[in-house]
């Protein structure tokens, strides 16, 4: 069903078709994590909305706040209402709920009626916005990578892979493999049941490189409703996988020594008034748009990488020859890049932006990427050459460490125009505090080989 233009005369429809009780009313926040409030029908259709304080929507993923600086900048530090209101094109049914349960995403505004800029909903709303005033439409689709694991209640103990229907756990990897992929049918036969009854884009699942690793892939939409998808995807694994007794995780670097989680995100830009891809010419080749997209995405990404790899486990993942890109080198049908051009038709002529970690809320990812593009043809940015050989053999250019690109984030005032400056500030303090919390912990590595030895 086509929700896209759903009034709430639509949506009131809609709950009594499915006898709905419950209304999850969720709100992404900076992490992707789903905040809010669970109403009873009645309740719901009376208020339309709900109050939450301004800083649910702006925490870190430790669900710490800076006690100073900046960001009381932007957020009042009187602890400030948001006053939210439904999308009435987000509402999916609970599946596994008990009770005929809907879930409906929310926006975010002040007291005003203006979006909370800090939002990362409001973030891709502001980006798509750039793209609509210029008569473009951008075009996401996004490949999701996660790993599952066995149930795992001490943090201090490293990840396995999980058992299967053979009764063993996989010990080697199975890239590609559809007998590895039936191991856990009876997970995958809920996830797909689930995302049916979700009305998910869901479009392949494969088994990834690394022991336990799947992809899913989404098929092609606009930027907004795919990230509500991936959001919704998300909190559904999850679910599904604690019900078969396992942990699905995004995170990008579960466990050592296999390949990380990434989100590879597809991107095109259609023309709305001749409905065409702008990155095409009319003979087939490659456009000038084409080219400075990629010249946007070269220069801009590593100033956004505290978005694309928003944690410190995130640059473990960004290794060399280890499955994902470690600079911001171009090429076609090349997957060693960070900055890939699938073989396509001209008409759907792609860039893949490769860096983006598993673990990257979608909002904020898609926003970003978006944003990288469009300062590229708005200022006409030219691509380095083509690389055409091993991008792996070339240097590091992206940041090491989520600190290197707090600092690269917060320095950039040319993105931080196209994203919001209040997001940015709000985004990098937080970042700021996650980093500081991480400090405080002491590895095992460290215990290893520096107690005796230093």
């Amino acid at each position: 069903m086509d929700k896209s233009n759903f009034t709430f005369s639509d949506l009131e429809q809609w709950f009594d078709q499915r006898r709905v009780t419950e209304i999850e009313c969720l709100v992404p926040d900076l992490t992707g994590v789903a905040r809010g409030k669970i109403l009873p029908r009645e309740k719901f259709t009376e208020d339309r909305g709900m109050r939450l304080p301004e800083a649910v929507v702006a925490m870190g993923v430790t669900g710490e706040f800076p006690e100073e600086g900046p960001y009381y900048d932007v957020i009042s530090p009187n602890d400030h209402d948001m006053h939210l209101r439904p999308d009435p094109s987000t509402v999916r049914i609970v599946p596994w709920a008990t009770d005929p349960t809907a879930q409906v995403i929310h926006d975010c505004f002040d007291k005003n009626g203006t979006l909370i800029p800090f939002a990362p909903r409001s973030v891709l709303r502001r980006v798509c916005d750039l793209f609509d005033a210029e008569g473009w439409a951008p075009v996401v689709a996004p490949e999701l990578e996660f790993y599952l694991v066995a149930r795992n209640a001490d943090p201090d103990i490293p990840l396995k892979p999980p058992i299967g229907r053979s009764g063993r756990a996989e010990t080697s990897r199975q890239a590609y493999s559809i007998d590895a992929v039936n191991e856990f049918d009876p997970l995958f036969e809920d996830v797909y049941d689930y995302c049916e009854k979700m009305e998910l884009n869901v479009d392949t699942l494969i088994h990834e490189v690394g022991a336990g690793q799947m992809e899913i892939n989404f098929f092609h939409a606009h930027p907004l409703g795919l990230a509500d998808e991936v959001f919704f995807f998300k909190r559904t694994l999850r679910e599904a996988a604690m019900r078969h007794d396992m942990f699905a995780t995004f995170m990008a670097k579960p466990i050592a020594g296999e390949p990380g989680s990434a989100m590879h995100i597809h991107q095109s830009v259609v023309n709305k008034a001749t409905g065409k891809n702008i990155f095409s010419n009319e003979d087939g080749t490659p456009s000038q748009e084409f080219y400075w997209y990629i010249g946007g995405l070269q220069k801009f990404v590593p100033a956004a990488m505290a978005l694309f790899a928003p944690y410190v486990n995130s640059y473990r993942r960004l290794v060399r020859s280890n499955a994902a890109p470690i600079n911001i080198q171009w090429g076609t049908d090349n997957r060693t890049v960070g900055i890939r051009s699938p073989v396509a038709t001209p008409a759907a002529r792609r860039i893949e932006n490769r860096v983006i970690g598993a673990d990257a809320n979608p909002y904020a990812a898609f926003a970003a990427t978006l944003a990288c593009g469009y300062l590229g043809i708005k200022n006409r940015i030219e691509p380095s050459p083509e690389c055409k050989g091993d991008a792996y053999l070339g240097d590091f250019s992206l940041p090491r460490s989520l600190g290197e690109a707090v600092d690269l984030l917060r320095a950039n005032k040319e993105l931080a125009a196209v994203l919001g400056e209040a997001f940015v500030t709000v985004y990098t303090e937080v970042k700021e505090i996650e980093y500081a919390e991480f400090m405080k912990v002491i590895s095992p590595w460290e215990r290893e080989h520096l107690l005796l030895h230093v």
